[in-house]
């Protein structure tokens, strides 16, 4: 058995509409103006980066509590699966060890190296760096902010359209072994 990692936002699950509804919320309350929709332009980084985007450093981590003390009732009741998501975790009986957060890029690649990942499936090329950071094969997905064609030019190992191919994807890693680089 192999131990694979998964991005989350727009690999896993569409994130979009619920973090664009949290943070509409946060601005209510806050009274600062935030941009949903360029906000949901750039999921990946850490919420903290996002937020410096709109509230002085000072303010930012008051604005991560406000922001995550009603995610839970706004955004994970709009989120929805990623195309193929559920089949692939159906099918392939995937059990979920353990959620990291809040790592972003190479930085995700303490994680992955803690848990033995031999594969990282991501939707970004962060996550194309967080598995060579692991040594760990890139499985991207083109259902994020990057096409098939840009994923494959930053140096993806393996790049599907979205997960609905998954399990034949992961015959191919665990035949293959160690990441290699070519």
């Amino acid at each position: 058995m192999i131990a694979i990692g998964f991005d989350l936002d727009l690999t896993l699950a569409d994130t979009r509409e619920g973090i664009a509804a949290a943070m509409r919320a946060l601005s209510e309350k806050t009274g600062v103006p935030i941009d949903a929709a360029a906000v949901v332009s750039r999921l990946g980084p850490p919420l903290e980066t996002e937020l410096a985007n709109w509230f002085p450093a000072e303010d930012v981590a008051d604005a991560a509590v406000i922001y995550r003390g009603f995610y839970n009732e706004i955004a994970v009741r709009a989120t929805v699966p990623m195309r193929g998501a559920e089949a692939t975790i159906r099918e392939l009986g995937l059990d979920v060890d353990e959620v990291v957060g809040s790592l972003f890029a190479d930085a995700k690649g303490t994680a992955l190296l803690r848990h033995g990942v031999a594969a990282y499936v991501g939707d970004h090329v962060a996550d194309v760096d967080a598995a060579r950071a692991a040594s760990a094969r890139s499985v991207a997905v083109a259902t994020g902010p990057y096409d098939a064609e840009a994923l494959l030019a930053y140096g993806a190992d393996i790049v599907l359209p979205d997960l609905r191919v998954f399990p034949e994807t992961l015959t191919e890693l665990i035949n293959a072994g160690p990441a290699s680089r070519q």
